[in-house]
Parts: structure tokens; sequence; C-alpha cells
């Protein structure tokens, strides 16, 4: 895969990525959202998450990201390109234990290295053909 491909793929990882990480700091904002409190309770939350900075910077990330993916995908197979999401688990487990406090434990980032060494697998079997 070529560098500039990499990069392609790699910023629409990282985008879909902080669109997570914004969500989850939008959603934080309102605690656990119940759906058995009511539709008056569930409106009131959707119509503060919809104001919430996080919330509509993880969706303008999406939306930047989709364009950026759809050009990654016309440079690069989506057999190669697809498994790089895998990338965006590493980085998301990484900045949530960062960011939020969550706990990663030694298990769960054995499977991320798992994942880790998947993805390295994907990306060199491109650089073959």
């Amino acid at each position: 895969m070529k560098i500039i491909d990499f990069a392609w793929v790699l910023t629409g990882v990282l985008l879909n990525a902080a669109a997570q990480l914004l969500l989850k700091a939008g959603a934080r904002s309102v605690g656990e959202i119940s759906m058995s409190d009511g539709s008056a309770a569930l409106w009131r939350s959707a119509t503060g998450l919809a104001q919430h900075p996080g919330i509509l910077g993880g969706l303008a990330c999406y939306a930047i990201s989709v364009v950026v993916w759809i050009v990654a995908l016309s440079r690069v197979e989506v057999s190669i390109a697809y498994p790089m999401l895998s990338i965006g688990y590493i980085v998301n487990a990484a900045l949530a234990w960062w960011l939020f406090g969550e706990q990663v434990n030694a298990q769960r980032w054995l499977g991320i290295a798992v994942i880790a060494i998947g993805v390295i697998l994907v990306a060199r079997s491109g650089s073959t053909n």
C-alpha cells in the first residue's frame, strides 16, 4: 500500500475513532439513558444530546470520515482497507482509558494486540501483490 493511500485510510479511521470518543463525551453529559422512564424522559435526553458539542462534533467527524473513506476506497481494495478500521479499536481503548478512566484489563489489551497483529498482516498482504 502506498503511503498516501495508507494516509487516507488512517485519516478515515482516526476520524471515526474521534467520532466515537466525542459521542461518548456527549453521552456522559446526560448519564445513563433509560428506556423505561417514559417517552418524556427519553425526549429530554435526546434534545439535550442534540445540542451537546460532543455529539455535534462526533456527527461532524462521522460525516467527514465518510467522504475521506470514499476517497480511500477509490484507492485501496476494500479487503485491505476495511480491516484497517480495527486500528480504531486500539486508539479508542487507549484514549477511553486516558480520557474517561475506563478500565482496560490485561485480557482486553491482549485481544487488542491480536487485532493489531491481524491489521499488520492484512496491510502487508497488500504490498506483495
